[in-house]
């Protein structure tokens, strides 16, 4: 898929670096130094202009307080992790909430559900995080990617197409905490996009889907799509 300008790069998990075609720099779901997928050349962030919450569990979340004090990124996520991340030090929050759309800089955000769970870990006490949610985030090329977060399949993803119709999906696949192969190509059914790029597998060995099984459950169900599959540091 011809991404126009946009640069994408999995730091393993459910954990990517955006560029923007205006060269802004993005982060979705920040989890680099105890993600063990994450190359070790590129636990290293030099530069954030926004950055992402799905929500607050530390595989999706362990680098946000780090991440927004060093950087002072525009941070867009609901609205309790957003000002939790405001009482641990993040200078710039665009809370928001499922339903929202908002102008941020040179990308527009709107809010989807996630069926999930939400808490955050805040130095060994566990505390409400809000729900999660998923991100649908149009560039300023008109380009519409999709992260997903950490749900299981729902009906809504039909809703996320007929209202957002993104291009590409972000989608997890890794099972147990969240959808595996088949759960992931039925939710490609729901959502049409042009390409997935299948995340949140292989981290763990508890994590049993493959992108090769993936790939069977699409072709089973006759879902055309482009299957982009990474290698965690690769940048597409």
């Amino acid at each position: 898929m011809n991404l126009n300008g946009i640069k994408i790069t999995w730091l393993g998990h459910a954990t990517f670096l955006v560029v923007t075609p205006g060269g802004k720099h993005m982060i979705l779901d920040p989890w680099v130094t105890g993600n063990p997928a994450t190359p070790a050349n590129k636990k290293s962030i030099d530069r954030l202009d926004y950055m992402l919450c799905s929500h607050g569990h530390s595989d999706h979340f362990g680098d946000a307080v780090e991440l927004a004090k060093a950087h002072n990124p525009k941070v867009i996520a609901i609205y309790e992790l957003c000002i939790f991340l405001q009482k641990k030090g993040a200078r710039q929050i665009a809370p928001m909430n499922k339903g929202g759309t908002q102008q941020v800089g040179d990308i527009k955000v709107s809010m989807v559900n996630a069926h999930h769970s939400n808490t955050i870990d805040d130095n060994g006490v566990s505390v409400p995080g809000g729900e999660p949610c998923g991100f649908v985030i149009e560039f300023e090329n008109g380009v519409k990617l999709y992260h997903a977060g950490d749900p299981n399949v729902f009906g809504d993803m039909a809703i996320i197409r007929e209202l957002y119709a993104p291009d590409i999906c972000m989608l997890p696949i890794g099972d147990l905490f969240t959808m595996g192969p088949k759960e992931a190509a039925y939710a490609c059914s729901l959502l049409k996009p042009k390409a997935v790029i299948p995340m949140h597998y292989a981290t763990f060995p508890v994590l049993t889907g493959t992108p090769e099984a993936f790939q069977k459950e699409l072709k089973a169900r006759g879902v055309s799509v482009e299957l982009i599959t990474m290698k965690p540091g690769e940048t597409r």
